[in-house]
């Protein structure tokens, strides 16, 4: 049996569509459901080109129902992969999902974590301080934000001619590289877990 993976985006998906390609074949695990609060998330596109399922959620339905978890349990989801999705994940899919929700994060947490920091505003942040390396942050997710427990980190360099743009790309290659191995290592753990 496949580990089955749904994946959480608010946005473009650069990086749910290197997990749909990386699983498209694989033999141990396979993305069974996109999910998204934004109807124009140009992540919807990118799964329907993989012809994978996904569902638009609201506010009131995240926070305040369950729908979104049965839904979860329909498609008997066992591992969930936040991709840049944006908003805090409610405490009854922590605990429908334990150790199951996974995020990724631009910098080297817990530098640059929390309420508000993600994409462009992370990297500002970076070179406002004029760090000398960055890079990205897989972790559990938890009832905070970037919080939870690290799975693994990757850094890079910040030249002193970097811009906001070199950096973002440097990040994204990193999450590219990164990002679909590291929940390739946790298949087996997640599916012994939930058994």
């Amino acid at each position: 049996m496949k580990t089955r993976i749904a994946i959480f985006a608010s946005g473009s998906g650069s990086n749910a569509q290197k997990l749909m390609e990386y699983f498209k074949n694989h033999n141990d695990g396979e993305v069974v459901l996109v999910l998204t609060n934004n109807p124009d998330a140009y992540v919807l596109q990118r799964a329907d080109n993989f012809e994978i399922p996904t569902h638009v959620f609201t506010r009131e339905e995240f926070f305040k129902t369950d729908e979104v978890i049965k839904l979860l349990k329909n498609v008997q989801a066992d591992l969930i992969v936040l991709a840049g999705f944006l908003w805090l994940v409610p405490q009854s899919l922590l605990k429908a999902f334990p150790n199951q929700i996974i995020n990724i994060h631009p910098s080297l947490l817990p530098k640059y974590g929390g309420k508000g920091m993600y994409g462009d505003h992370v990297h500002k942040a970076v070179l406002a301080n004029n760090e000398v390396e960055s890079g990205i942050t897989i972790h559990f997710v938890n009832e905070h934000f970037d919080e939870g427990e690290t799975i693994h980190q990757a850094k890079f360099k910040i030249e002193p001619d970097d811009t906001l743009d070199s950096i973002k790309l440097k990040g994204q290659q990193l999450e590219h590289q990164h990002f679909p191995k590291v929940i390739e290592s946790l298949l087996k753990k997640v599916k012994t877990s939930t058994m």
